[in-house]
């Protein structure tokens, strides 16, 4: 069987027009790759992640390096050679009244612009995507070294003076971020972006959070540095 090449576009998102690379059909066999997540033990992902993760197989990161490459290169400008920081299968599993204030808000992963992050999406019946936001107060959509401090002590402040967020994942109409773009989850579709985009999973409430890889929101998360 011909297995077609991966299908790649970019857009530049936001008012600082920072590119969101979109990989359609990444992998040559999602079904298999899908069997492996049924098949793997999965646990905590840790403070930050509202889910569980689990260890890819061996062979998906070598398979999908000549597309990652080529994305870096050509979205993103970044023609050394990317390590791979981490990998793995993902879920969100976390429900809504258990998320922590932080995960109640857009986040970002890292501040330096040579990281990139990629999600890889491998449910068929659970829709969502990625969302990316502007924080209202400052106008910003991404956070670089030199604005972290700040904006964290004002989003700090805007939380003890307005309290929390309330107890859901983060959606268009949050009151300190504005939403600027998002990507719907298709099966076997890839992103990748900017770690230090504000961003977070758009999660569908209509759809349970399973734990199950089989019904659940399937992903691998994946992050790369080419500082």
């Amino acid at each position: 069987m011909i297995v077609p090449p991966p299908d790649i576009v970019a857009r530049r998102i936001g008012r600082e027009g920072q590119p969101v690379a979109i990989v359609d059909g990444l992998t040559e066999d999602p079904h298999a790759l899908r069997d492996a997540a049924c098949a793997a033990a999965f646990g905590p992902a840790g403070a930050h992640y509202p889910g569980i993760r689990a260890d890819l197989p061996p062979d998906y990161l070598p398979g999908i390096r000549d597309v990652v490459a080529l994305v870096l290169d050509r979205i993103f400008g970044l023609r050394r050679s990317a390590r791979v920081l981490d990998a793995s299968f993902s879920m969100v599993t976390c429900s809504p009244d258990a998320l922590t204030v932080e995960q109640r808000m857009p986040h970002i992963d890292a501040t330096m612009p040579g990281r990139i992050a990629m999600v890889h999406y491998l449910s068929p019946a659970n829709p969502g995507g990625t969302a990316f936001y502007r924080h209202c107060a400052t106008g910003l959509e991404t956070i670089g070294p030199d604005q972290a401090s700040a904006y964290l002590a004002i989003v700090g402040r805007e939380v003890r003076s307005n309290g929390p967020p309330p107890a859901r994942y983060p959606g268009p109409d949050d009151a300190q971020f504005t939403q600027i773009d998002a990507v719907a989850a298709q099966f076997n579709r890839a992103i990748f972006y900017r770690s230090a985009l504000l961003h977070s999973g758009a999660i569908d409430d209509r759809y349970p959070l399973s734990v199950d890889p089989a019904t659940g929101r399937l992903t691998v998360t994946a992050f790369f540095d080419a500082d």
